[in-house]
């Protein structure tokens, strides 16, 4: 019976993955909602029935497959930001910083008012700012959707995550400094940590397609070699204690700029890519307790919705000097709803630091739930809306 108890313990992952899957393709197949929206129930769903199978001390080898699987995603969403584009339409990062800000002082303000501690009001006013880039680029990629609503989508997200980072790590460096004492560790935890992580994927970013072009082998081992810096990022971010998130994301973005082409079949990253991606959005769900869950879901609830109301009115508010109309600026604000497993993997990271948020954030693990499902059918209808995927004369 002990035997069998480690057997099904042992299971956990395994099976999880593959009813995630397999509950994503019925889902798609019969509402044609967005598959990762399933992957993440599961997942949650899962690690109540099974917790033994999901606890963080055995889920090492899990964690770094899920960071692997959330680089390979960066890679591929950096590489879809065109940095000439924001020159040419400064707007568009205007709005993006505009709709960040207003989310931060939003989102602190409210939990400021339901007497949170200060720091700990900062570090989910942060993670607030954030949208996820694994959420909304497997929805576009699913949904097959292109247009200015995608593209205005994908750098918005882009800008969000990077602001999201920096504040994210200068109220951690706060907190380390507020418990340690020690001003050069919580420096070396904010500032210079995203800095290295820049420069460390920048390098990787130039390295990799002079080094295809020199074997001449761009055409036929992209991915792959691709696929390999985005695996070696990541090992070496985490052993240089370093931002995956950022060293990933900034690989994409000196790829793209090093003029290299990825054909549409590349896109996901094959089989594999596929794979962890389940794996990933399952990952980000086992994460939450339905105790902390349920503790946080009034606070959650309420900014859930502050959030979503001032992403889509700051959003909209530009629209017309960036150069849409206000009906596709409202859309661009709705599908930027998704944040889960952004915040997991940053919430994640913070365990190197020794800060350990369990109580504290109930709120954020009752919103990480709910936009788990959610977010990416907002998306997926906003998108459908804006008559940017191949599915809007069936709406």
């Amino acid at each position: 019976m002990a035997d069998f108890s480690r057997i099904v313990t042992a299971m956990g992952w395994p099976l999880a993955i593959i009813l995630a899957w397999l509950a994503g393709e019925l889902l798609h197949r019969w509402t044609r909602l967005p598959r990762i929206s399933m992957y993440g129930l599961v997942g949650f769903l899962m690690a109540q029935v099974m917790p033994d199978s999901f606890a963080s001390g055995a889920s090492s080898t899990v964690t770094l497959l899920a960071n692997l699987a959330f680089g390979l995603i960066l890679f591929e969403f950096g590489y879809r930001i065109n940095l000439h584009w924001l020159r040419i339409n400064p707007w568009i990062a205007v709005s993006g910083l505009a709709e960040s800000a207003a989310t931060f002082g939003v989102v602190y303000l409210i939990s400021h008012l339901t007497q949170m501690p200060p720091l700990t009001s900062l570090l989910l006013a942060s993670l607030a700012m954030s949208t996820s880039p694994a959420g909304v680029l497997r929805v576009i990629n699913e949904a097959d959707s292109a247009g200015q609503v995608t593209e205005r989508v994908l750098h918005l997200v882009a800008i969000n995550c990077v602001l999201a980072l920096f504040v994210f790590k200068v109220v951690v460096g706060f907190w380390v400094f507020q418990t340690s004492g020690s001003l050069p560790q919580a420096v070396s935890h904010s500032l210079i940590e995203l800095g290295g992580a820049a420069l460390l994927g920048g390098l990787l970013g130039w390295l990799v397609p002079a080094l295809l072009r020199q074997l001449g082998a761009l055409a036929r081992d992209g991915t792959l070699a691709f696929a390999m810096g985005v695996m070696l990022l990541v090992l070496l971010a985490h052993a240089l204690d370093v931002s995956p998130v950022l060293a990933t994301l900034t690989f994409g973005l000196a790829a793209r700029h090093s003029r290299v082409m990825l054909s549409r079949t590349e896109r996901n990253f094959g089989a594999i890519g596929e794979l962890l991606a389940v794996l990933l959005f399952v990952f980000a769900a086992t994460a939450l307790e339905w105790e902390r869950v349920l503790a946080g879901a009034a606070l959650g609830a309420v900014l859930v919705l502050a959030r979503f109301l001032v992403k889509a009115g700051m959003v909209m508010l530009f629209a017309r000097a960036g150069g849409i109309t206000w009906r596709k600026g409202l859309l661009t604000g709705v599908a930027l709803a998704p944040m889960s497993v952004f915040v997991t993997l940053l919430l994640e990271q913070t365990r190197y630091v020794g800060i350990v948020l369990v109580d504290e954030l109930a709120a954020l693990a009752a919103m990480t739930l709910l936009l788990e499902v959610l977010g990416p059918v907002l998306t997926q209808r906003a998108l459908i809306w804006a008559r940017e995927t191949p599915e809007e004369e069936e709406v």
